[in-house]
């Protein structure tokens, strides 16, 4: 039976598309941009150094600046380095604003009365703390379930994060449950690690090889029932 659910939070407990576009307009008034393609690169192209970047083998300047030209540059858009830069720090002031959908808000409410919830996230930490108080995910996340990347020295998809989780819930991995929207950090990580895990693949990502979620759905609505059924020990 799952007694815990635990979230990831880009793209998963908001949409981080939405910051990523008005930031574009911003930095790029009144230029045509497929910024949705865009967005996606950006994604691609971050997960692509970010194990490096946390290793400490790239910079977090050289990483903004690789993801930002490569991603822009697969539209027609060539930007040097200081725009990329530029473009990081507006996003990041753009990420302050976020907030999630009544109909996310009205899932943690009735899956915080069900079950204990948390957070694994990869990132700095202030700037993961940052968004999670922008959110207001504490509302229903304690912060000692909240386990940011930076702060832990170790980054999914390593088990060993979703170990320390169980730890700080006092649960076991069968009695878990993983929710987030990226196959090779989200679900990769929690089932090696002996989770339960639903990816939320609103992106319609093709699915990874390596290991099979427990499910698989693309809207948020499907997401509430699911999370609803499995919390009620469906």
């Amino acid at each position: 039976m799952i007694k815990a659910m635990v979230f990831d939070v880009d793209d998963t407990l908001y949409d981080l598309s939405v910051p990523f576009r008005r930031t574009a307009e911003e930095v790029f008034p009144g230029e045509k941009l497929d910024l949705y393609g865009a967005f996606l690169a950006s994604r691609k192209y971050g997960d692509q150094v970010y194990a490096q970047s946390f290793r400490g083998e790239m910079s977090l300047r050289d990483m903004y600046i690789y993801r930002y030209q490569n991603a822009f540059a697969d539209f027609g858009k060539k930007i040097d380095a200081e725009t990329a830069l530029k473009f990081q720090t507006v996003y990041e002031r753009k990420q302050q604003e976020i907030c999630m959908t009544e109909g996310m808000e009205r899932m943690l409410e009735c899956l915080g009365k069900k079950v204990k919830l948390g957070i694994i996230t990869n990132g700095p930490g202030q700037h993961q703390w940052d968004k999670v108080h922008a959110l207001g995910a504490e509302r229903w996340i304690p912060t000692e379930h909240i386990l940011i990347s930076g702060e832990e020295g170790v980054a999914k998809p390593d088990k060993e994060i979703f170990e320390r989780a169980e730890k700080r819930l006092g649960l076991r991995p069968e009695e878990l449950c993983y929710v987030g929207d990226s196959y090779g950090n989200d679900i990769l990580g929690a089932k090696r690690a002996g989770w339960k895990a639903v990816w939320y693949n609103h992106r319609g990502h093709q699915t990874g090889k390596e290991v099979t979620p427990d499910a698989v759905v693309d809207t948020e609505t499907e997401l509430a029932e699911l999370l609803g059924r499995m919390a009620n020990g469906g």
